[in-house]
């Protein structure tokens, strides 16, 4: 096989989902940087550990954003309703906990159990608000956000809520084989669920038309208002199991946690391929995004001239440059279609 015949294969690989093959080079890219630079520091058992652990949390989030994104919305609650549904579990969690400080057999499946269902309800508020009263779903989820982070300032005045049973967060941050965290478990188990959604089932291919051409959904008989209510409930149930994580992760629920996760959360979006305008794109390259920005952050702070309050001046820059590098991605694109 000749040289131009390889490049042009690699090339048609190249361009059967460009963002995911970016977002592979980048992670190679980044790994190999590490190797070099800071080996023993980085390529460490417990290291891969505690990030299998800690991205769960924000990359349930991402997944909830994900969704309302291909639809042509957005979900800017996230973190607002992840934080309140952990501080009101933390509170049934302290009603739970018997006094040897432990927690009844029942408790976790329970805790959870009504989490998802807090989460649906605030997911369906969203919903309503977008679909029903036709309220742009950035200002619609800005409100609902600040809406649950000021309920959750009023009841817990600013403070960590965390006098509740250590049996929590022991369940939760344990390991299966004690290798696999059980928090990348939970996290893999919601993916593969909106996996199957999006690429098996009709929700799926009726979310993209929507996303496309809301006229055209519309006229086609979809009945929009039911699949966006839908939609931003999964999101709501992405948004409280990241919550969930948070609680055992922190041992302790709070209004003001996770406050830089909306805007990573968005970056991870847009950087996995998700198009801001709808009607585009894949969990593959969401989850490649999440572990992208993962493997960054606790590479970066492997450096310890570059302070951690960089971090977010660097995710905005990331997310400029990659909404260029998209926009003239696109108009290549087009540009080749044409020719």
């Amino acid at each position: 096989m000749t040289t131009p015949t390889l490049l042009k294969k690699a090339q048609g690989i190249y361009r059967s989902d460009r963002h995911v093959w970016r977002l592979i080079i980048m992670i190679a890219l980044w790994l190999i940087f590490m190797a070099i630079t800071r080996f023993r520091k980085f390529y460490t058992l417990i290291n891969f550990q505690t990030m299998a652990a800690q991205f769960p949390e924000f990359g349930l989030m991402s997944l909830g954003i994900m969704l309302a994104m291909i639809t042509g919305g957005i979900d800017l609650s996230v973190v607002g309703a992840a934080n309140l549904t952990s501080i009101l579990m933390a509170f049934l969690l302290i009603n739970l906990t018997t006094a040897t400080g432990g927690l009844p057999a029942y408790a976790i499946p329970l805790v959870f159990l009504l989490a998802i269902l807090l989460g649906a309800a605030f997911g369906l508020f969203n919903g309503l608000l977008v679909s029903k009263f036709h309220i742009p779903p950035i200002l619609a989820t800005m409100g609902s956000g600040e809406l649950f982070t000021g309920i959750c300032m009023a009841m817990t005045n600013g403070n960590a809520i965390s006098k509740f049973s250590r049996a929590y967060s022991r369940a939760i941050n344990n390991r299966l084989f004690d290798m696999i965290p059980v928090q990348l478990i939970i996290f893999t188990v919601m993916a593969v669920i909106i996996w199957f959604l999006l690429s098996k089932t009709a929700y799926g291919s009726k979310l993209y038309l929507l996303g496309t051409s809301p006229t055209v959904a519309r006229f086609s008989g979809l009945k929009t208002d039911r699949l966006l209510m839908q939609t931003y409930m999964i999101s709501g149930i992405c948004a409280a199991l990241g919550g969930m994580i948070m609680l055992a992760n922190y041992n302790s629920a709070r209004a003001d946690y996770g406050t830089v996760y909306t805007l990573q959360c968005v970056l991870i979006v847009v950087l996995g391929g998700v198009s801001p305008v709808g009607g585009r794109g894949k969990i593959n390259g969401v989850v490649l995004a999440i572990i992208l920005l993962r493997l960054l952050e606790t590479g970066l702070n492997r450096f310890p001239k570059i302070s951690s309050y960089y971090i977010s001046l660097i995710w905005g820059g990331v997310l400029i440059l990659v909404m260029v590098l998209n926009y003239f991605t696109e108009n290549a694109k087009v540009k080749t279609t044409n020719t």
